[in-house]
């Protein structure tokens, strides 16, 4: 009740510009994180938005010596590259099996009621373009509940080499002239894992002052303890690449945090491109005489040599003996901003780990060309590399997805399972090659047919066999007919 009379108190007295509220979250102490990194992942989130002041904001001088600026084309290859690599690595072919057969139905139906073939796809893809992402976990009244958070939203708090296992998530709300930042702490004191619900509001940019949750979260708790938890209720999820801009933190770094010169060499590159047709379109310089209206004397006509109002022409005032008509149209550079702009692109593709040609420019679009990807390629590496860690969180997902079914007593949880995840690889699968391959195996009696059935056609070991046996009744059944076809049947003469 007092926290509440303070709060009120203080949000009253900050209005009326008697107190001074906290500038930014990061000013809180129990921040062990500075805003210069963060500052990094809101480039980042510009530049996937497909607008960044600093690099799409255009100034130029005109004739009169005005200045002016304009947005720079784009494009748009953060958008483009972290979509891809996102595509490739996890889509709805994807499955996520747990050995515990009841205990994977389970989670599957979590899986089913939060969406999360679809939400994980689109958070891997926040996730590479912007360095992390979260899941947590939490109950309503009914069920299991994942709720996704961006990089931009999340705050480490503790970590060691095993993970993150503190953290504030940030959310801002926008009514009428006011802000509010929501502010939920996940900590843990002793053997306790505490969540803590904070409001502030500000007039301003700043974070504010601390209000009344009920300010706009009448229901929601201030603190809740929960006992016996192994482990935080939310996962971390980040590309594999080491993070260079700033090692101390356990935060991850875009797939592109590299490659911001060429992301912006390459908009510089495209935006050329296309003011080529604009301002090399056909231009012919005539005397500005001859655009003026003549009245003939004879009929009372009006005649014009040429249209004024046709922006190919340009009037111009020549010397007084000078009609001359010149055509000053310039060469369309089309091929060489092509080929600039695809050399550009082989060298992103090297920076954020495709294989060079993954990504073409034809003068249209950008096209991808990662339908076939060879397993010694670099972009088959990259997606393995990928895999290992996104692996890793769905196999937490899971058992964070357990500790809340037991603490709500939703289901049960087996004390042993294991989680795998099996990737969509037909990105790799070259099925005329695949298959000669293992008919030479088994031509060389270097592996069995069974096997081979299983790898080619992509099926189980009993489905293998069933086949195999299918073809071996058919073989018989065609050596019969053909032993009688010759007259070597029973009783042959």
């Amino acid at each position: 009740m007092w926290k509440n009379l303070i709060a009120k108190l203080r949000q009253v007295m900050y209005r009326m510009g008697l107190i001074r509220g906290i500038k930014s979250v990061y000013d809180k102490k129990e921040i062990p994180v500075n805003e210069t990194f963060y500052n990094q992942i809101d480039v980042w989130k510009a530049l996937y938005s497909g607008y960044h002041e600093d690099f799409h904001k255009v100034k130029y001088h005109t004739i009169n010596g005005g200045t002016k600026t304009r947005r720079m084309a784009t494009l748009n290859m953060p958008k483009v590259v972290s979509q891809e690599l996102a595509t490739l690595i996890f889509n709805e072919k994807c499955e996520i099996n747990i050995s515990d057969q009841e205990f994977e139905k389970n989670v599957k139906e979590v899986f089913r009621c939060n969406s999360f073939y679809r939400q994980f796809q689109h958070y891997l893809e926040y996730s590479f373009a912007l360095g992390g992402a979260v899941i947590k976990a939490y109950a309503d009244e009914s069920s299991i509940r994942l709720g996704y958070v961006t990089a931009d939203c999340f705050i480490p708090l503790s970590w060691d080499n095993s993970g993150i296992h503190e953290g504030v998530f940030v959310s801002e709300i926008r009514r009428q002239n006011k802000k509010y930042t929501h502010l939920e702490w996940h900590v843990w004191e002793g053997a306790e894992y505490v969540i803590r619900n904070e409001l502030y509001e500000s007039s301003g940019e700043d974070l504010g002052v601390r209000v009344p949750l009920d300010t706009l979260f009448p229901n929601l708790e201030e603190e809740v303890r929960i006992q016996n938890l192994k482990r935080p209720l939310f996962v971390y999820i980040k590309p594999n690449t080491a993070n260079n801009i700033d090692p101390t933190i356990p935060l991850g770094i875009s797939i592109y945090a590299n490659a911001l010169d060429t992301l912006k060499s390459l908009d510089i590159a495209f935006d050329s491109f296309q003011r080529e047709f604009r301002l090399g379109r056909k231009r012919i310089i005539v005397p500005a005489a001859a655009i003026k209206t003549v009245v003939d004397p004879k009929t009372g006509q009006v005649h014009r040599y040429f249209d004024a109002n046709d922006e190919v022409y340009e009037a111009f005032n020549f010397d007084q003996d000078s009609n001359e008509i010149k055509d000053i149209t310039v060469e369309l550079r089309v091929e060489e901003h092509i080929d600039a702009i695809n050399a550009l692109l082989d060298l992103l593709a090297m920076q954020i780990g495709f294989s060079a040609g993954s990504f073409t420019f034809d003068g249209q679009s950008v096209k991808t060309a990662t339908e076939v990807v060879s397993e010694n390629s670099k972009t088959f590496r990259t997606k393995q590399s990928h895999e290992t860690i996104i692996e890793a969180a769905i196999q937490e997902l899971v058992e964070i997805i357990g500790q809340v079914a037991e603490l709500y007593e939703f289901f049960s949880v087996p004390d042993e399972y294991k989680v795998t995840v099996t990737f969509d690889d037909s990105i790799v699968q070259d099925k005329s090659s695949d298959a000669q391959y293992w008919i030479n195996l088994v031509n060389n009696r270097m592996a069995p047919r069974k096997l081979a059935i299983q790898k080619v056609l992509g099926v189980t070991e009993e489905e293998a066999a069933a086949m195999l046996e299918e073809i071996q009744k058919e073989q018989q059944t065609v050596t019969a007919q053909a032993i009688d076809l010759f007259g070597m049947g029973s009783g042959g003469e």
